[in-house]
């Protein structure tokens, strides 16, 4: 099976793949050598030396934390090459933690960014086809019986915004010992230490409670329910391209 069709496949299968190209060797004779490369480190195929390999996966496994492509100068003993990564991501999911008004816009502003989007809550009436007809799937379920269903991976992106901590640190725990590339959670500042003190109280490392992105969204002056989810999209985004911390 080709390269092509491997990296089809997975695309199908909303595998997280990187094709390694050659594109300038000292001699010329590796030009256009291929591998793939996963996010775990595994290989599929080889550039033709093991220095070139070894550089060419850390740089590839990086560079599948952001997405995107890049050209790698690798220095080997043999001499300078270029390696050109291109990263195939499955669409990142968006994980909505409460079906509550600023939702409604977020969902909605997150497909037109391309993200698969899902919505959690507990509360069934909220949560229904008419308010969020644009959501790929509506769970039924609270965070910790919904986080057991998941998959939260390095492409997931969580926003908890019940604004009820019988259900937001609920959430929170059950997804910051996760993989997520980011985590936010509406409240003011006084609750979000507020909510810091419970989250170590619940057992909670500072390393953990210090992936939470909160107050959520990047500080515009937001008032209205589409101006916060502008906020928090932008920080999302900000996020995925490494911009953000």
């Amino acid at each position: 099976m080709s390269f092509y069709q491997k990296i089809r496949d997975h695309i199908q299968r909303e595998e997280m793949v990187s094709r390694a190209t050659v594109v300038h060797a000292p001699d010329g004779t590796n030009i256009g050598a291929e591998m793939l490369v996963y996010p775990d480190g595994i290989t599929d195929g080889s550039l033709g030396n093991a220095t070139l390999d070894a550089e060419t996966i850390k740089n590839a496994v990086s560079l599948m934390q952001h997405t995107g492509s890049k050209t790698f100068p690798i220095t080997t003993d043999l001499g300078d090459f270029e390696v050109f990564v291109d990263v195939f991501p499955p669409p990142p999911t968006l994980l909505v933690f409460g079906a509550v008004h600023i939702a409604i816009p977020l969902v909605k502003m997150a497909k037109e960014l391309g993200f698969r989007v899902k919505v959690i809550d507990g509360r069934e009436k909220f949560l229904t086809k008419e308010r969020f007809p644009e959501a790929d799937e509506l769970i039924f379920a609270w965070p910790d019986e919904a986080v057991e269903q998941l998959k939260i991976d390095s492409n997931t992106y969580i926003v908890i915004l019940s604004h009820d901590e019988k259900f937001d640190e609920p959430a929170l725990q059950s997804t910051l010992p996760s993989q997520a590339r980011y985590i936010g959670a509406i409240g003011s500042r006084t609750t979000v230490a507020k909510r810091v003190d419970r989250l170590k109280k619940l057992g909670l490392t500072e390393e953990q409670i210090s992936k939470i992105h909160g107050p959520v969204g990047i500080e515009i002056g937001a008032k209205e329910p589409a101006e916060i989810a502008v906020s928090i999209l932008a920080e999302i985004i900000g996020v995925k391209y490494g911009v953000v911390k």
